[in-house]
């Protein structure tokens, strides 16, 4: 199969993950609990992996990287822990329901969300404009899941800290692909398993030194035992529970196979073919693409449509009859897709990893004008 659904979850990984997550397995022990060897080793293996984190988002707080198990779980504990009664939130039209879900939960806040462009651009002050004294947080995504559009996000948090609001960063699309410094946000929300190419059931949460969020899952830590209080440092407030070893061991691995590629290569790499990608869909009689043409100021995903077919058709025509893997439908952002004008039908998303290859391309680019041929 060519697999082109990347942004949901990447499908190949380095072979060092598949190994670390085997070795993992059929050798760890509950990490922080015990004293034993094997549970020291497996604290160790869980410290590598904020070291890892630390060198990808260059920053030297290691501690401040909570592990999580997905960046849904991030999301939710960052707003619901930061946001604060009867205040005004900020957000934007591209958000993924993993943001405007936990957010309508707040029914004693105001939701203000700052629409975007045709493209789902989002301008920086518009932003501005939409704070009020009574802003208690700023959530926006880094790019799109449904058609890539990145934000500038550096230049709104810098807007949040002039007005001393913190902001969140959804970084689902961006972790891996895109170079993110952990100083330029009061958080960053982020999944092991697309982009940084871990498996599934893995995440983390970045929160600044300094910011205070308030307490979200309580229970066994490793640490203070004697105390029926939580601990009030970090990781242990928000790691309640036994970790996922064995995953974030793997993602540990998958980042490290970032850092020796090359972010920037790899973001060169995935341009390369996106771009490849979308110069052909906008010769395709039938065919309408709802990305920014400029890869620059997109991630690695392309969302189309085509004239007379329903979004979900198209995917699993591709599915069945050429077995390329894309998706279909709203992706959980029908904002998203309101704003780019594609509520209608939905749209096809292919989105593309390190390990694509032009030929995979090529193939999907053929298959979709035979597709479109056929509505004629």
């Amino acid at each position: 199969m060519i697999y082109l659904d990347n942004a949901a979850t990447t499908h190949k990984k380095s072979d060092s993950v598949y190994l670390a997550v085997y070795r993992e397995l059929t050798n760890a022990a509950n990490p922080g609990r015990s004293g034993h060897k094997l549970s020291i080793a497996a604290s160790e293996h869980i410290y590598q992996t904020r070291e890892a984190l630390s060198r990808l988002f260059k920053t030297e707080n290691t501690e401040n990287f909570i592990l999580t198990p997905n960046a849904t779980f991030s999301l939710n504990l960052a707003i619901s822990c930061t946001a604060e009664k009867n205040s005004d939130i900020i957000t934007t039209s591209m958000e993924h329901n993993s943001v405007m879900r936990p957010l309508m939960q707040l029914e004693s806040c105001n939701i203000n969300i700052v629409r975007g462009n045709s493209y789902g651009e989002i301008s920086p002050s518009d932003i501005e404009r939409s704070i009020t004294q009574n802003t208690s947080l700023i959530v926006i995504n880094h790019a799109s899941n449904v058609n890539g559009t990145l934000q500038k996000a550096e230049e709104i948090s810098k807007i949040a800290r002039k007005h001393g609001i913190p902001l969140l960063l959804d970084a689902s699309q961006t972790a891996g692909i895109v170079e993110i410094k952990a100083e330029d946000f009061d958080m960053i929300a982020f999944p092991g398993h697309k982009a940084l190419y871990g498996p599934q059931g893995t995440g983390g949460l970045y929160i600044k030194p300094g910011l205070r969020l308030k307490d979200f899952l309580t229970g066994g830590t490793g640490s203070n035992s004697k105390e029926l209080k939580n601990p009030d440092f970090l990781p242990d407030k928000f790691e309640s529970g036994t970790l996922n070893t064995p995953g974030f061991s793997g993602l540990k691995a998958g980042i490290e196979f970032i850092l020796s590629e090359g972010i920037t290569a790899i973001k060169q790499y995935e341009d390369f073919l996106t771009d490849r990608l979308t110069d052909a869909l906008s010769n395709i009689k039938n065919a309408e693409v709802y990305s920014l043409s400029d890869t620059s100021k997109t991630s690695s995903c392309v969302a189309f449509g085509l004239k007379n077919y329903d979004s979900d058709t198209v995917s699993n025509i591709l599915d069945e009859r050429y077995n390329i893997a894309v998706r279909g439908g709203y992706h959980c952002a029908y904002g998203a897709h309101k704003t780019i004008g594609s509520e209608k039908n939905g749209a096809v998303r292919a989105s593309v990893s390190y390990f694509n290859t032009k030929k995979d391309i090529d193939k999907l680019i053929n298959a979709v004008n035979r597709i479109a041929n056929e509505s004629r």
